[in-house]
């Protein structure tokens, strides 16, 4: 299998590294086993935003439950500073303290007879905190844009809006002290009105405390919106990634394309991809998006000379790093033309904000 290297400098060494990372679950009824995550190669630098897109489906999640060591890899490694994750109880607990979860449903993830102090306070007495237990969870709540923090001490979670149960939730993991997030869809389940304040709050975050966050979506404007660079992830490997602009402005894998095609405001015919991804069980030989690709159909990769690549041989895994790289032997074709650049950000349906952090 070819894996695309490449070399950080050292001031840019990433904080979290998965290193040829392999999810795979049994099979049943003699089926044979899924590969839910498939040899990925990805970082976080320290004080970035990184988003994984992708459908439903792709493995985004199983890879956060892996990066987070809620899931042990079948193969490969994750590191995180340097250092190897270990999956013993102790490291493990030692490792949750620096890197923190924020699911999509806050009502969910919040105990609905806990008030909010004792939400917060949670993490603070796993971890044996020896410190003004009060003054921490205040300024987590502070921080999280709950002010002044005292009034929701004694709230349960269905006397706040949806907006504010998600900045309880950040709260809880901004309590520890975590130097990186792994957000799973943060606004999925929020109004639309509220999605701005989240996004906001989560770039003041990562400017005030140099938090660096892996967001994990289905949503290609709120990556737009809050990321610096995009990993887009399709059967349980990342396809595409590089810069937000680069990747969303102007995509080169055909699945990236098709992605960002059907967006509102998106100019030109929305391509429809046939069928639904493959079973992870049952991955095509060749490209694994060959099947529902709109460049193999239309006959342009057939014309560049790469149709028999794209149904034969594995265009490889990307490695990680922060250069822009594509899965895609079409886009290494000679025949491929560049990519034009979309004429303006709101072709995604959404302008990208200031990265300032106001909220």
């Amino acid at each position: 299998m070819t894996t695309l290297t490449s070399t950080a400098p050292p001031a840019q060494r990433p904080l979290l590294t998965a290193e040829g990372l392999h999810v795979t679950y049994s099979g049943r009824h003699g089926d044979p086993p899924a590969r839910a995550v498939d040899g990925v190669e990805l970082d976080v630098r320290a004080g970035e935003i990184v988003a994984l897109v992708g459908e439903s489906g792709c493995g985004k999640t199983t890879l956060a439950r892996a990066l987070l060591g809620l899931v042990r890899p079948t193969e490969g490694r994750v590191s995180f500073g340097g250092q190897p994750l270990e999956y013993s109880s102790r490291s493990l607990k030692a490792y949750r303290k620096r890197v923190q979860l924020v699911l999509q449903d806050p009502t969910g993830s919040l105990n609905p007879r806990h008030t909010v102090y004792d939400a917060v306070a949670e993490g603070l007495r796993i971890h044996g905190y020896g410190g003004d237990e009060p003054a921490a969870v205040a300024g987590a709540l502070s921080r999280a844009g709950l002010r002044p923090p005292e009034r929701f001490f004694l709230r349960y979670p269905h006397e706040l809006s949806g907006g504010q149960r998600q900045r309880v939730v950040i709260a809880g993991a901004l309590v520890l002290e975590p130097e990186l997030l792994v957000a799973d869809e943060p606004v999925a389940s929020l109004d639309a009105s509220v999605r701005g304040e989240i996004l906001a709050l989560l770039l003041r975050l990562r400017a005030e405390l140099g938090l660096s966050a892996l967001v994990v979506t289905h949503d290609l404007g709120l990556a737009w919106n809050i990321a610096d660079r995009v990993a887009v992830m399709y059967l349980g490997r990342i396809v595409e990634t590089g810069d937000v602009e680069q990747v969303l402005t102007a995509p080169r894998h055909p699945y990236t394309q098709a992605l960002l095609s059907v967006l509102p405001e998106a100019p030109g015919e929305p391509v429809v991809l046939t069928g639904e991804p493959p079973d992870p069980s049952r991955i095509p030989s060749g490209c694994r998006f060959h099947a529902r690709c709109q460049v193999l159909a239309s006959g342009e990769a057939e014309r560049a000379g790469v149709a028999g690549a794209c149904r034969g041989e594995d265009p490889g895994v990307l490695g990680g790093g922060a250069q822009a790289q594509v899965a895609c032997h079409w886009d290494r074709s000679a025949a491929r033309p560049s990519p034009s650049p979309l004429s303006q950000p709101s072709a995604h349906g959404c302008d990208r904000p200031r990265h300032d952090g106001a909220v």
